[in-house]
């Protein structure tokens, strides 16, 4: 059996998976796509040689980068998904009956298509009629946005190449601009193990912007650092507080969850302190 060596450039350790079967090799604008069988973890998505998700596991990341914010809105009817090719995170968001119209903005339609193809209950909801696919750069389509949208889900690959026009201050401010009075804002930001300095960055970025900013995190087990970071802000409501039911036939996130994934506030101030001595 062959293996596959990830190449992840901020992790300090390599992941190594069993190879049953190569369905997917190819080149995009953008990056490399490959589609792996694995005798554990099933099929799974790899960018420029970094996993994005496993069919075992892709619940955990995208059930907790959605229905967070998703429940501490009072009511979400305009949402914006940009990267996610995969269509988790759309089919996350469309289980809210509330959700009138999901803009989702990938910038490489070609991992649309292998997603399709290959992870067909991820991306399940990418034909539902209120789905709006735009293949642009999530960060030009914002801009055309102004006090319309309730909620913004950036579900990018790690923070570097063309991703990271998606964490600067310019992007914050043109999502602050987009979002209604209530509107909010998450985005992942890398493992608290392995890049603090990385998390801490997206924090202080994030709140040069947004008057509410807080941090919440999830097991990844296939991800560097498995201790998964999201930072989330708010023009005005506190992302902590569930403001609508749990919905059901999810199998991980809860109202139990929701409560017990954000840091606790005496260390998320040693955080942004800089004090957290790892």
């Amino acid at each position: 059996m062959i293996r596959f060596f990830e190449k992840d450039p901020y992790s300090p350790i390599q992941y190594v998976y069993d190879v049953e079967k190569i369905l997917y090799k190819g080149k995009s604008p953008f990056q490399e796509i490959v589609v792996i069988e694995n005798p554990f973890f099933g099929r799974m998505l790899i960018l420029d040689g970094v996993v994005q998700l496993t069919e075992r596991d892709e619940f955990f990341y995208h059930e907790m980068l959605v229905h967070v914010v998703m429940h501490a809105h009072p009511e979400p009817k305009r949402v914006v998904v940009i990267g996610g090719g995969d269509g988790g995170a759309v089919r996350e968001v469309l289980r809210h009956e509330t959700v009138e119209k999901a803009f989702f903005v990938e910038i490489d339609e070609e991992v649309i298509n292998v997603s399709k193809k290959y992870f067909p209950t991820v991306s399940c909801e990418l034909e539902n009629s209120r789905v709006e696919i735009k293949c642009m750069d999530g960060s030009e389509f914002i801009k055309s946005r102004k006090g319309d949208i309730d909620i913004v889900i950036v579900d990018s690959t790690d923070i570097i190449g063309f991703a990271k026009s998606l964490f600067t201050v310019e992007f914050f401010k043109s999502v602050k601009e987009s979002l209604s009075d209530n509107g909010m804002l998450v985005t992942l930001s890398e493992s608290l193990h392995f890049h603090r300095d990385m998390v801490l960055g997206v924090q202080e970025t994030m709140r040069l912007v947004f008057p509410v900013v807080d941090l919440y995190t999830a097991p990844i087990a296939t991800y560097a650092g498995n201790w998964w970071t999201f930072s989330a802000a708010s023009k005005s409501l506190s992302l902590r507080e569930m403001r609508r039911p749990g919905i059901s036939g999810l199998r991980y996130y809860s109202d139990e969850i929701h409560r017990q994934a954000f840091l606790p506030p005496k260390m998320y101030e040693r955080l942004l302190k800089k004090s957290l001595n790892w």
